[in-house]
């Protein structure tokens, strides 16, 4: 995800309405639907048939993660049926899911409680330093892909701060849903705070405030640094909140100074164009309601803003200006995603250009768009436009069936104009249906299995509420208002 990034509760559960499927709203309603800080009731499905898809969707998208992970060590593969290193943002989101698994009745707790001590015990214990080869992270950070058995660095790759992140998400959520005097869960929270302790995010800020993307034992820190807006709001809430080795407050102020504002497809909000930076923080945060300094100067907060991304998106697949195939009110959704080929062919009368795996998005400053699809951007974003972000679910199976939807749920990403007859990197070319992938990717299933429980229950959302690390990072980021002025845990 960050090689991506360099290319360019019950049903009561509140959430705001979203438009209904085959509309797009006026421009002034698109803007004043909801207001920040309302809890809105949860829109209504269309009927039980939602709920019988949710829950398998949801079950096949738990299960990548708990069939597939390291019996050994509990790394999460990074995709699969492609033989592949392990991802420590996938194994983020299998801890996330385990306890999802509990209250869904599809694992015991007792389950569950052996896998998280089987995956922390892993983190606690396996090698940090400085040497090329051998470790699996240094400073308390994780590189980015490990060897699944040995869970030592996968050849070359960078120790990242952001996956590591993701990561710390899913340890630090066990943390606070295993809270019983079992001496299992006991410790599974001593290990939660000796790994988030251990991570020093003032040695990963060699630009303070900022903190850098990365860092590899052959060329030290790596160019760039984390400024918004993106994914990494997590991080920097994370390191602010550290009780060991938190970073200064100035640096929320420098992370929001390169936020970019800007009006597409009638909605104002952050302009970032893969879907994923607008859905990854937001799986462990709950952002209605509470606001910085900067969503109260534009009256709004980062849920609104993610509902506007997502509403966005499929505005622009029913205006589809670049005319490719099988976009619509119900087929819509850009982001991280595999794709099919590296290649120049020509669409439509022109040349277009198509991509394997990329940084695909569409919106203000977007480069990156081949036509392909991936559900993981509607299945991510059900918690902030339900209706329609189901509708595209349920559209997408119904329409591709087993070519896109099987064992672990959809797999990464489809595109329907893709139907050249040339070498592809994954999956196949179907006729008359274009290009499928073949694999399931742990990052784009994760947040699908995350948003999908938080959407029909609050589940992660209400527990991270209480997570005191995260309250005091909000806290030193300006955050006021909504559940944050609620009695302190």
């Amino acid at each position: 995800m960050f090689l991506v990034l360099l290319v360019f509760g019950a049903l009561s559960c509140a959430l705001s309405s979203d438009a209904p499927p085959g509309s797009v709203p006026d421009t002034a309603a698109k803007r004043t639907r909801h207001v920040p800080g309302e809890i809105l009731p949860l829109a209504k499905r269309s009927g039980p048939g939602d709920e019988v898809f949710l829950n398998d969707l949801e079950r096949r998208t738990f299960d990548y993660f708990w069939k597939l992970a390291n019996p050994q060590t509990g790394l999460v593969p990074d995709r699969w049926p492609t033989p592949s290193f392990a991802s420590i943002a996938a194994t983020g989101f299998g801890l996330t899911a385990y306890p999802i698994g509990v209250e869904r009745g599809w694992i015991t707790r007792d389950q569950a409680r052996q896998r998280v001590l089987l995956t922390l015990r892993f983190f606690w214990k396996a090698p940090q330093g400085a040497a090329v080869s051998g470790m699996s992270g240094y400073h308390g950070f994780f590189y980015h892909f490990l060897d699944g058995a040995s869970g030592a660095r996968f050849k070359t790759v960078e120790l990242s701060t952001i996956d590591t992140t993701l990561l710390l998400g899913g340890i630090l959520f066990c943390r606070d849903y295993f809270t019983g005097a079992n001496p299992e869960e006991v410790e599974i929270r001593k290990l939660a705070d000796e790994i988030y302790r251990r991570v020093d995010w003032n040695w990963a800020s060699p630009h303070a405030p900022v903190v850098t993307n990365g860092w590899t034992p052959e060329h030290g820190f790596l160019k760039y640094d984390y400024r918004g807006y993106n994914e990494a709001m997590l991080l920097y809430l994370l390191a602010l909140g550290s009780p060991t080795h938190a970073i200064p407050t100035a640096a929320w102020g420098a992370w929001c100074s390169t936020y970019d504002w800007a009006p597409f497809e009638g909605y104002d909000y952050l302009a970032f164009p893969p879907l994923f930076g607008h859905q990854y923080s937001h799986v462990w945060v709950d952002f209605r309601g509470i606001r910085d300094a900067f969503m109260r100067a534009h009256d709004s907060d980062y849920f609104e803003n993610s509902r506007r991304a997502t509403l966005a998106q499929r505005a622009w697949a029913i205006a589809n200006p670049k005319g490719w195939k099988g976009l619509g009110p119900d087929v819509w959704g850009v982001t991280a995603c595999d794709g099919p080929a590296d290649a120049t062919l020509r669409f439509k009368g022109e040349k277009r250009r198509f991509w394997t795996y990329a940084g695909r998005g569409v919106g203000v400053g977007a480069k990156v768009d081949d036509g392909t699809i991936a559900p993981t951007a509607a299945g991510g974003s059900i918690a902030f436009a339900p209706r329609v972000a189901i509708a595209a679910l349920e559209a997408m199976r119904a329409r591709y069936g087993d070519h896109l939807y099987g064992r672990y749920g959809f797999r990464d990403a489809f595109n329907p104009s893709f139907e050249y007859k040339i070498p592809v990197e994954h999956g196949a070319v179907v006729p008359g249906l274009g290009w499928f992938d073949s694999d399931y990717i742990g990052i784009d299933e994760g947040p699908i299995v995350a948003m999908i429980e938080n959407y029909r229950s609050g589940l992660i959302w209400r527990v991270m509420r209480h997570d005191p690390d995260l309250r005091r990072g909000l806290a030193r980021a300006g955050f006021t208002g909504g559940w944050l002025e609620d009695a302190k845990p």
